[in-house]
C-alpha cells in the first residue's frame, strides 16, 4: 500500500495584543474570520495580551517564520498593535515602534491594521478606574497619532492597511458603542472589525481551494479514490 500523503493547510495568522487574543471569544472578529475560512485554511491566533510593538519585535521571528522555515504556507498575516504603545505612562517613540516592526513582516506581504482607543478610557471604563483607584492613561488623540503613523508606515512598506481609528469615528459617530470597556471590543465592535478585515482579506484568499472533496462529490462505493488522491 502506498504511503498516505499528509494534507498541509495554509494559515492566516492573527498577530497582535489583547484585542487579537480575545478575538476567538464567542462572536469575536477572529472567530468570524475562521468560520469564513473553514475548509480552506487554519486561522491561527497569536494575540499576546498586554504586549507592545517593542516586545512584538522580539518574539515575531519565533511566532511567524520566514518562508521555507515552516511546512504550512502563510496566506496572510494581520498585525494589530498600538493600544499598549500609546499608553501615556512610558509612551514610546511613534516612529521607532511602528517603523521598526512593519519591515520585519513585509516579507509576508502582511495585512496591517491600526487600533482604536476611547477618548477618556484606560484598560477598563472610567467608572471601573475610579472603583479600582487607577488613573486614566490613554487618550483618543494619542491613539490617533499612532493610527496616522501606522497608516503611513504600512503604505511605505507596501502592505495593506485598515485605519480603524478613523473608520469608527467617521461622520462624528459615537465610537464608544464599539468598545466594551473603553479599550477592548464590544460585540458590535467585533462585528465591525470582522467586516472590514474580511473585506480586505477575502480577495487575498479567494484562490485558496476547498480542502478535500465536498461530501456529495465523494464516491460512496469507493471513497478511497476521492479521499486519498493528490
Amino acid at each position: 500500500m502506498s504511503k498516505i500523503k499528509s494534507i498541509i493547510w495554509p494559515q492566516v495568522v492573527l498577530f497582535g495584543d489583547s484585542i487579537t487574543q480575545f478575538s476567538f471569544q464567542v462572536k469575536g472578529w477572529g472567530s468570524e474570520i475562521a468560520n469564513k475560512l473553514a475548509r480552506k485554511c487554519d486561522v491561527v491566533n497569536r494575540g499576546l495580551s498586554g504586549y507592545n510593538t517593542r516586545w512584538a519585535k522580539l518574539v515575531v521571528p519565533r511566532l511567524i517564520p520566514h518562508h521555507g522555515d515552516s511546512r504550512a504556507p502563510i496566506a496572510a498575516v494581520t498585525v494589530f498593535f498600538g493600544a499598549n504603545d500609546s499608553a501615556l505612562e512610558g509612551k514610546m517613540s511613534l516612529t521607532w515602534t511602528l517603523s521598526d516592526i512593519w519591515p520585519q513582516l513585509a516579507f509576508l506581504k502582511t495585512r496591517s491594521y491600526s487600533s482604536l482607543l476611547h477618548r477618556y478610557k484606560r484598560n477598563f471604563g472610567k467608572k471601573e478606574c475610579i472603583l479600582k483607584g487607577c488613573s486614566l492613561n490613554r487618550l483618543n488623540s494619542v491613539a490617533g497619532q499612532y493610527a496616522q503613523v501606522c497608516v503611513q508606515t504600512a503604505r511605505q512598506c507596501g502592505v495593506d492597511v485598515i485605519d480603524l481609528w478613523s473608520l469608527m469615528q467617521k461622520d462624528g459617530e459615537d465610537f464608544s458603542v464599539y468598545l466594551s470597556d473603553g479599550l477592548h471590543l464590544s460585540e458590535k465592535g467585533n462585528q465591525f472589525v470582522a467586516e472590514h478585515v474580511w473585506r480586505l482579506l477575502e480577495s487575498r484568499v479567494a484562490d485558496l481551494p476547498f480542502i478535500l472533496p465536498y461530501w456529495a462529490d465523494v464516491d460512496c462505493k469507493n471513497p478511497e479514490n476521492s479521499l486519498l488522491g493528490d
